[in-house]
């Protein structure tokens, strides 16, 4: 039986930073789960992530990402058996190929005009996370055969990085993630 939509009861809450521009220049942190938390990315062996078909595929999509946004820059990343953690950085418009990061300015000091592009639409966060999550998704279920599939769960994880300091131990908890698995919260075998 499937269960009728009542606005009243069935309400989505954004869990976006309320009033902050996700265009504007900076660096964002993401965790994007597969959907119900499936491990099927790949594997763990010896605190070293082996990756699976699905794996595979995702990997040069989430490389691919600055071919078509050319504001943007990646930085650390890495694909857990149900999940990915990266940092995408939205350079200024002045700034395409990008330099150091600046401070992400407080929610007092944003805007809600997007940033200047130079003429180039400019797509902000949210847009360039579907992007990969709809991309990859078609990918790896034409590879399995399993056309309109989920793969991904509706929504995804973000944190405005603010800092260098912050910066550098997002990199550093991304870099050492897969030697953490085993009490990783998204591992469904997780000795905590």
């Amino acid at each position: 039986m499937r269960m009728e939509y009542d606005p009243k009861s069935h309400r989505r809450r954004s869990i976006r930073l309320q009033g902050y521009d996700y265009s504007m220049a900076g660096a964002y942190f993401v965790t994007i789960c597969a959907y119900r938390r499936e491990c099927f990315f790949g594997e763990i062996v010896d605190g070293e992530m082996w990756l699976s078909d699905a794996g595979r595929t995702a990997r040069p999509i989430w490389e691919q990402l600055p071919d078509h946004y050319p504001y943007i820059r990646l930085d650390a990343f890495v694909i857990m058996p149900n999940h990915v953690h990266g940092i995408v950085i939205l350079n200024d418009a002045t700034d395409m190929v990008g330099a150091g990061l600046k401070p992400a300015p407080t929610t007092s000091q944003t805007s809600l005009k997007p940033a200047p592009t130079g003429g180039r639409k400019r797509h902000s966060l949210p847009e360039i996370i579907r992007a990969f999550k709809t991309f990859s998704s078609r990918r790896i279920n034409e590879s399995r055969e399993m056309i309109g599939v989920p793969v991904w769960q509706r929504n995804y994880y973000e944190h405005v990085i603010r800092n260098d300091r912050a910066l550098n131990a997002i990199r550093n908890y991304i870099e050492a993630n897969p030697l953490q698995w085993a009490n990783d919260p998204e591992n469904p075998q997780s000795n905590r």
